[in-house]
C-alpha cells in the first residue's frame, strides 16, 4: 500500500488567490503536487465587482470539466453557440475548444479539473458566430 500523491482539501483551510483570470478567484485542491503535475483541480469563483473580459481563446489540455457548484455562468463554444450552465450544469470542453465567457452570476463558484496541470492557454479569434445552439 502506498500513500504516495494522496491529497485533502478541506473548506475551512481554504485560500483563494487570483490566477489564470483576473476576475475570478482560484482555490488550488493540492491534485497538481499530487499527481506531479499530470492534473490540476480548482474551486474557481467570481471576484466582487471584477467584470469579465470576455476575450476568446483555447487551452492546449487533454481534459478540462467544469462543474458549476453555485450561481451561473454563460460561455461561447466554437460549433455550439451561448451555453448557460447553472448550478448542478457540467461541462466537459474538449482540447482546443475556442470559447469566451459571456456573463456570471456574481456568485458563481465553479469546480473545474484540467490535465495536464500546466496546460497553456492562447488568446484567438473570435469564436464561429454561425455555431448552432447548444446546451441552453
Amino acid at each position: 500500500m502506498t500513500t504516495k500523491g494522496f491529497a485533502v482539501s478541506h473548506a475551512r483551510d481554504a485560500r483563494f488567490e487570483r490566477g489564470l483570470r483576473s476576475f475570478f478567484e482560484y482555490r488550488d485542491l493540492g491534485i497538481e503536487a499530487a499527481t506531479g503535475g499530470a492534473a490540476v483541480a480548482h474551486v474557481i469563483r467570481t471576484v466582487p465587482g471584477a467584470t469579465s473580459s470576455g476575450a476568446p481563446h483555447l487551452h492546449r489540455t487533454t481534459f478540462q470539466l467544469v462543474y458549476v457548484l453555485k450561481g451561473w455562468i454563460e460561455f461561447e463554444y466554437e460549433g455550439q453557440g451561448m451555453v448557460r450552465l447553472e448550478a448542478g450544469s457540467c461541462v466537459y470542453q474538449p482540447a482546443s475548444i475556442r470559447h469566451r465567457e459571456l456573463a456570471h452570476s456574481d456568485d458563481v463558484e465553479m469546480l473545474e479539473i484540467v490535465m495536464p496541470a500546466g496546460f497553456a492557454t492562447e488568446e484567438v479569434a473570435a469564436v464561429d458566430e454561425h455555431a448552432s445552439p447548444g446546451g441552453g
